[in-house]
């Protein structure tokens, strides 16, 4: 039986049918236009065998595009130098975490240079661009940069949510971008929709956020009223050995970790997990350990009990 693809994509072949010619190996392998087809003698027919998808108009694929990226380069083969993918699409480009209903999105967000006509091809909504947008090349692509593609989406997100993928922006170990450069594009960026939430969510920006549920924990404890911790930050441990903590409350030697799956499905993590407790444990760190399922109120009741033992007080 044919696949949802093959359907969708006019794959399916009926039976007795010969198998089309084969394609350049120049072509067999990326997206490519109907016109550069041509170039390489692959006949107009070819072109509109079934065994080819059409995921935008005068582009052909030898194979499905089955993610964001590979849909993306199906659509470069036939982008103008004009163009780039920008607002949620860029942001996910740059893997900054945006919610669900922004990642199925299956529309692809592509901006127009100034002055130029956004596109109007099915399968994208098209943006004119600013004149002082910053584009860069990534992954093969051109893509508004790290800082213009979450300004440009945060108007989209709530709160929160804006504030988790600036965390990406500035997160830890690998920064697309500093903090100067986030004001920067921000102060660039001017009144345009969305500049309100955007100057509420960069208060709350902090740098070293490891992953989107760190930087909802450290949200749920600071408006819980706890003092601020340090992200993701280096403790120096008496057996000589050095780690780092998720949400570090240092003066009162307390440490809050979120509790991934990799840190029980993986034998050599779990291993070093247990040697790493045990040294904070000798050190007198009250470590705290948060796991998917664990509610809000508990995280903070075990919080507050562990910050009062050290000597905090509201």
């Amino acid at each position: 039986m044919p696949s949802v693809d093959e359907r969708r994509h006019g794959r399916e072949r009926p039976s007795g049918m010969r198998r089309p010619a084969p394609l350049p190996p120049v072509l067999a392998t990326r997206p490519f236009t109907v016109a550069d087809a041509e170039h390489h003698g692959v006949t107009r027919a070819r072109t509109r065998a079934n065994d080819l998808g059409s995921p935008f108009r005068g582009v052909r694929t030898a194979t499905v595009p089955d993610d964001l990226e590979a849909l993306c380069h199906a659509y470069a083969a036939r982008m103008p130098a004009t163009q780039y993918f920008s607002h949620s699409t860029g942001a996910l480009l740059w893997e900054i975490p945006l919610p669900r209903r922004l990642e199925a999105e299956s529309l692809l967000h592509v901006s127009s240079a100034a002055g130029s006509q956004p596109p109007r091809i099915r399968g994208t909504v098209g943006h004119r661009g600013a004149r002082d947008a910053v584009i860069v090349r990534h992954r093969g692509l051109s893509v508004a940069s790290p800082c213009d593609a979450w300004c440009q989406t945060v108007r989209l997100l709530s709160l929160d949510e804006a504030i988790i993928a600036g965390d990406r922006l500035v997160g830890w170990p690998r920064p697309l971008v500093t903090l100067g450069d986030l004001d920067l594009a921000i102060a660039a960026f001017g009144a345009r929709p969305g500049a309100r939430r955007i100057a509420s969510a960069r208060t709350s920006i902090r740098e070293r956020s490891a992953s989107a549920r760190e930087s909802r924990l450290r949200l749920v404890t600071m408006r819980g009223g706890f003092p601020e911790a340090e992200l993701n930050s280096a403790i120096a441990l008496s057996s000589g050995r050095n780690t780092h903590g998720d949400l570090v409350y240092r003066r009162y030697k307390v440490l809050l970790e979120y509790d991934g799956e990799q840190h029980r499905l993986d034998g050599r993590q779990f291993a070093t997990d247990v040697n790493r407790l045990n040294d904070l444990s000798e050190d007198a760190w009250i470590v705290i350990r948060v796991g998917k399922h664990m509610s809000e109120r508990e995280v903070l009741a075990r919080l507050e009990r562990a910050l009062s033992s050290r000597g905090w007080t509201r």
